[in-house]
């Protein structure tokens, strides 16, 4: 799969071969039932994402909206990435352990999660990490980053 021009979600997931919309649409379900209010659903960087509106903190290095979470099917696999897995050791570890738990191999780099089909997933697990920060925490948590960076 190419960087989509999608220009909306359904445009999006218009594009994908049937076995992939599936797959995507059936994180993208769990991601939605889960999302604290405040992120709002969008298409940027060619995927799916979850981010803050720039009306609700405008205060970005890139002066692009905060995200959150995307959702992306890309060439040989789909990933979702989580970037308050990223951001904060114990929801990782929330991770690990569910797919320890359910017998799935676990392939994360830093924010972003590899899956080939929904089945490789712990669903259940990805949705209480995604309603797990509120836009307040996610906020919190890139201030923090960034006054770290800052000091190097």
């Amino acid at each position: 799969m190419v960087m989509s021009k999608a220009a909306t979600v359904k445009e999006y997931l218009g594009e994908l071969p049937p076995e992939r919309r599936r797959d995507v649409a059936k994180v993208r379900s769990v991601v939605r039932k889960n999302l604290p209010k405040g992120y709002v659903e969008t298409m940027r960087f060619g995927m799916i994402t979850y981010e803050l509106p720039l009306a609700r903190y405008p205060d970005t290095y890139n002066k692009q909206p905060l995200c959150y979470a995307g959702l992306a099917a890309q060439k040989n696999t789909n990933t979702i990435y989580l970037m308050g897995a990223y951001g904060e050791a114990a929801q990782r570890k929330r991770l690990e352990t569910a797919f320890r738990k359910a017998g799935l191999k676990m392939d994360m780099g830093k924010s972003c999660l590899h899956f080939k089909t929904a089945d490789d997933l712990p669903l259940d697990a990805i949705g209480d990490v995604i309603a797990s920060t509120p836009p307040e925490r996610m906020i919190a948590l890139y201030e923090s980053a960034r006054k770290k960076s800052a000091k190097k």
